[in-house]
């Protein structure tokens, strides 16, 4: 089998170039609220990375604009085709935008009405398939790459693949400057996994600059493929994963992910549904955030108490998104 390249932290220092032409950082916010749900105690802090704040609400943009700025000369007047959830449609558009490139996205028929939205505004073409089939047709890669073979175009993972991966991490590049920067320490980072795009490129960074860091991938309790590859040893795909957390629900973990995940992640949560839509609830009504859920799991999973927090040191959660329908959002809240 023919390798493939693993990004490494060197990758990432060099996407920092590339992100900040285009993007300030996302906020660090201390949770007063989430450090007295938790307990904390001491000189411990407990901070949101929200991603929330980017022009397409989602840390997507950041491996979207990596990649497209690196591949550049490969696509040339070819149009970028790729697949998404819909928080990768809104950033690899957006990075289309930036470098006018035609982009050609292939997103789920039940996707959030504000993804579409967002993917739309920043001028991407949108195509749709049956998510509900699609564990037995498979027709969200095949659809993706008709498109790329039909108009010549350039395919973009939006997960597997070393310069998202490597634009995504300079988000815990941008975490690790503002904790040292106060004099901080971190004892735990805790973080989304599906494709493991978000949580490669961070972990990365986090244990670059501080290694003695636990680092938490969460998952939903439907769609929980890389807690079941940890203790497998080996990537583990599932057939059907299922979850209202839209964002969560890629088959396995990427194959340049997986090295990096298995290296440095060294602990796993798992989620139901029901705990996730509590955090969504607790961050809107404690601190006014409207998040989607995949956004939201992550503090789900210190609020549920799966996460054991001993030590000292900061805890960083990322809210790696925000882009979720009124009405989902009211009903998923119970409001």
């Amino acid at each position: 089998m023919e390798s493939v390249y693993v990004p490494t932290i060197d990758d990432v220092r060099r996407a920092r170039t590339v992100i900040c032409q285009h993007l300030s950082p996302a906020p660090l916010i201390r949770s007063y609220g989430l450090e007295r749900e938790l307990g904390v105690t001491g000189d411990r802090r407990v901070w949101f990375k929200d991603y929330g704040w980017t022009p397409v609400g989602s840390f997507k943009v950041l491996g979207a604009l990596n990649w497209m700025a690196n591949n550049l000369q490969r696509i040339g007047d070819r149009p970028v085709a790729a697949h998404s959830s819909g928080n990768f449609a809104a950033g690899i558009a957006y990075a289309g935008m930036r470098y006018r490139k035609r982009v050609i996205i292939v997103m789920p028929d039940t996707a959030p009405r504000v993804k579409f939205a967002l993917t739309r505004a920043f001028g991407a073409e949108i195509r749709t398939y049956d998510i509900a089939t699609d564990h037995v047709t498979g027709q969200r890669d095949r659809l993706t790459r008709q498109i790329a073979a039909e108009q010549g175009g350039v395919q973009a993972s939006p997960y597997d693949d070393e310069y998202v991966i490597a634009g995504n991490g300079v988000g815990g590049l941008e975490i690790a400057s503002e904790l040292q920067q106060q004099g901080r320490t971190l004892s735990h980072f805790v973080c989304p996994v599906s494709g493991g795009g978000l949580m490669a490129g961070h972990a990365l960074a986090i244990a670059d600059a501080f290694p003695a860091a636990a680092i938490v991938g969460v998952e939903p309790d439907g769609a929980a493929d890389f807690a079941r590859s940890l203790q497998a040893g080996a990537r583990t795909r599932l057939d059907r994963p299922t979850s209202i957390c839209d964002g969560l629900l890629s088959y396995e973990v990427g194959e340049r992910n997986w090295p990096i995940l298995h290296r440095l992640v060294r602990r796993t949560a798992v989620v139901t549904d029901a705990q996730t839509c509590a955090a969504m609830r607790w961050l809107y009504e404690a601190h006014g955030l409207r998040t989607e859920p995949s956004g939201a799991i992550a503090v789900a999973a210190l609020r549920a108490g799966h996460v054991d927090l001993d030590g000292t040191g900061d805890i960083v959660v990322v809210v790696s998104g925000r882009n979720v329908d009124e009405d989902r959002f009211r009903q998923w809240i119970g409001a």
